[in-house]
């Protein structure tokens, strides 16, 4: 299968050659899609990853591996382009719900600098408000690895150190895999390297999106939130 993969927000496309490299050895074509917050736009980022989408969809079936703001941008590329949805999405880490952190992060000037656009979306209620539904199997991967306690930001929620668990969630019938991992690296481990495979393996584009829980994914260690 085609893959495309996209890193998170402060990080390049080098961050991802050791899970592009598991990949490959697996036997999927894998492709690199690559940003500098600082210099572009989060909208022009948009555009440009909807061109590649849209190459690869012409290709046949493909899936997507997001880490972090990297899912953000593939939700906004999907939602306002009409092409073939992606066969599976896996996101890392990814704040689909407002981080706050972020918000933070966001009166800090090297933050505002180095991020740009996407940072300030990320503290923005109505981005969040105005992002499309995503139309594409998916499975949401958490890092619980974070600090918690009296002096953590997130008191006792478990989070990757960036984002906190209900901030990855897309809805309230998420059932996200849960990963002993920090954000920053999630996707160098090992345990989410075999995720993000089984997740491309066991899914096409004839599945809908909650048709295979992931109590099928056969990984030892993981946890999957219950959601009521």
């Amino acid at each position: 299968m085609n893959v495309l993969l996209i890193h998170g927000l402060g990080r390049t496309p080098l961050s991802l050659l050791n899970l592009e490299r598991r990949l490959q050895q697996a036997g999927h074509h894998t492709e690199l899609f690559g940003y500098f917050a600082f210099h572009e736009s989060y909208d022009r980022i948009v555009e440009r990853l909807q061109i590649r989408l849209h190459a690869l969809a012409m290709q046949g079936s493909y899936g997507v591996v997001a880490h972090s703001l990297g899912g953000l941008l593939v939700r906004s590329a999907l939602g306002s382009l009409p092409i073939l949805p992606p066969a599976h999405i896996i996101m890392l880490g990814t704040p689909n719900q407002p981080p706050r952190l972020a918000a933070y992060a966001w009166y800090l000037p090297p933050f505002q600098w180095f991020s740009g656009q996407c940072g300030f979306n990320l503290t923005s209620p109505d981005f969040y408000a105005a992002m499309p539904a995503l139309q594409a199997p998916y499975t949401i991967v958490a890092g619980t690895c974070g600090p918690r306690g009296v002096l953590s930001p997130f008191g006792m929620e478990l989070n990757d150190g960036i984002v906190a668990l209900s901030e990855t969630r897309l809805s309230n019938q998420d059932r996200i895999v849960q990963l002993d991992v920090w954000h920053t690296f999630m996707m160098n481990d090992r345990v989410v390297q075999e995720t993000v495979l089984q997740c491309l393996q066991e899914n096409s584009l004839t599945q809908p999106r909650d048709s295979r829980s992931p109590e099928s994914l056969k990984i030892p260690g993981f946890l999957v939130e219950e959601t009521s």
